[in-house]
C-alpha cells in the first residue's frame, strides 16, 4: 500500500466491527486503489491472535494471501489483467489442455458473466478457515452488462459472512443499482509534495514532469517515465498505429495535447506539460471541441474496428496551429 492511502486504511480498520457487505473503493487510476483494496483483505483474512498487529504478513493467512492460493478469497478480473489465466470457455475446470482457439485468441478485456457467477458458489460455502470470504473485482465498470445483472443478485441477498470490495476508475459507468447497494470510499490524489517524494524514493526521472502528464497520479507516472522516450515520440510528431496498444497512448496524447492547446490560447498554463505552443485566442475553440472528441475517442479506443484507419481520422483531424 501506498503511503498517502493510509489514513483511508486506518479509516476501514476503525470501522471492522460495522463492515458493509460490499465495498466500492473509486478515485482516479493511478491514485493506488487496488493496493488499498488488497491491504483492507489482508486485514479481513489475516490470522495473527493480537488484532492490534493485523496484518501482520507471517501469520498463514497472510502467506497463503501472498502466493495467491487462499481459500476465502477471488479476486475477478479481465483476462487482460488476471494474474492467473483463466479457464478456457467450455472447457472442464481444472483442465490443463486448452483448445487453439483459446492459445490464440486475444485475452477479454471485460469482466464476464461466468466469472460473475463462478463467485456464487464460493460465496455460499462455509469459510475454510472460519473468518470471512471476500470477492475483490477490479476494474467494477468493465463488467459486461450481463455480469452486472449477475453481481446485483448477489448484493440484493449477500450471503452471511462473504464481502464485495469493487474497485472502481469510473463508477459513473457502473450501473446505479449497483452504487446503491455499496459503501462508498472515494481514493483522491494525493498532495503534490507527496507524490514527488515517493516518486523520488522510486527513484523516477523528470518525476514533476510525468506527474502533470498522469494530472497528479503517482503511479500513472511511475509507468509514463519508464515509456518517455515512446511518449515523447507521440508528443511530438503524433502519428498512425496499427495496435491496441498504440491506440491507447496515442487517444490520450491527443487529449492532452488539445487540452494544454486550449489552456495556451486563454494564456493559461499548461496543464499537462505536453509541450510549448503559441496558440491564438482565436484557436481555443477549435482545440476544446478536439478535445471532447477525443474524450469520446478514449471509450471507443479499445474497440476500433481498424486502428490504423482510427487512428489516421484523429491525426488528421487535428487543428492547425
Amino acid at each position: 500500500m501506498h503511503p498517502w492511502n493510509e489514513p483511508f486504511f486506518q479509516q476501514f480498520r476503525a470501522r471492522l466491527n460495522r463492515l458493509p457487505h460490499a465495498l466500492l473503493v473509486h478515485g482516479a487510476p493511478g491514485v493506488g486503489k487496488l493496493a488499498l483494496a488488497e491491504r483492507m483483505t489482508q486485514l479481513l483474512l489475516c490470522e495473527h491472535a493480537d488484532p492490534a498487529r493485523r496484518p501482520c504478513g507471517e501469520c498463514e493467512g497472510c502467506r497463503w494471501l501472498r502466493a495467491g492460493s487462499h481459500p476465502d478469497f477471488r479476486r475477478v478480473e479481465p483476462e487482460a489483467l488476471a494474474k492467473q489465466p483463466l479457464e478456457a470457455e467450455g472447457e472442464e475446470e481444472g483442465s490443463s489442455e486448452l483448445s487453439p482457439a483459446r492459445r490464440t485468441r486475444q485475452p477479454s478485456l471485460q469482466i464476464k458473466i461466468e466469472q460473475v457467477r463462478g463467485l456464487a458458489d464460493f460465496l455460499n460455502l462455509r469459510s475454510h478457515r472460519g473468518q470471512l470470504r471476500i470477492a475483490l473485482i477490479h476494474p467494477a465498470e468493465d463488467m459486461n452488462e450481463n455480469a452486472a445483472n449477475a453481481l446485483l443478485k448477489g448484493l440484493e441477498e449477500p450471503p452471511a459472512g462473504a464481502i464485495f470490495i469493487l474497485v472502481s476508475h469510473r463508477p459513473a459507468r457502473l450501473p446505479a443499482t449497483i452504487r446503491s447497494r455499496c459503501v462508498a470510499l472515494g481514493v483522491p490524489l494525493p498532495p503534490k509534495d507527496a507524490a514527488l517524494a515517493w516518486l523520488a524514493s522510486q527513484n523516477v526521472k523528470d518525476a514533476e514532469r510525468w506527474l502533470a502528464y498522469a494530472g497528479g497520479a503517482p503511479l500513472r507516472a511511475m509507468d509514463y517515465a519508464a515509456e518517455a522516450a515512446v511518449l515523447d515520440r507521440v508528443l511530438k510528431s503524433p502519428d498512425i498505429v496499427e495496435d491496441r496498444e498504440g491506440i491507447e497512448r496515442l487517444t490520450e496524447a491527443l487529449q492532452k495535447i488539445a487540452i494544454d492547446r486550449a489552456f495556451s490560447a486563454f494564456g493559461l498554463a499548461p496543464k499537462y506539460r505536453t509541450g510549448k505552443m503559441a496558440v491564438p485566442s482565436g484557436h481555443a475553440l477549435a482545440w476544446i471541441r478536439y478535445a471532447r472528441w477525443m474524450g469520446e475517442n478514449r471509450r471507443l479506443r479499445r474497440h476500433p474496428l481498424n486502428p490504423k484507419l482510427f487512428s489516421s481520422e484523429m491525426v488528421g483531424a487535428l487543428p492547425k496551429p
